[in-house]
């Protein structure tokens, strides 16, 4: 049973975060599904949301780098 743990920046979708965390897990599951033959029912997916000001690329938050500051 393979799980699939996506850590996401919470801001970029902010606007529809059931929507979106819907449509990635509907897509990753169908490609894990495509490669390797296994059912999507036994396809775990689980969303982690990260504050964008906790996640840094280098030296800057990703807040500073997109401007969600």
């Amino acid at each position: 049973m393979p799980f699939v743990n996506i850590r996401i920046v919470k801001e970029v979708i902010a606007s529809d975060p059931e929507g979106k965390k819907q449509k990635i897990a509907e897509k990753v599951a169908a490609a894990i599904n495509d490669a390797a033959g296994i059912p999507k029912d036994d396809i775990w997916v689980v969303f982690e949301e990260v504050n964008a000001r906790d996640w840094y690329v280098g030296e800057k938050s990703v807040a500073k780098r997109k401007g969600f500051e």
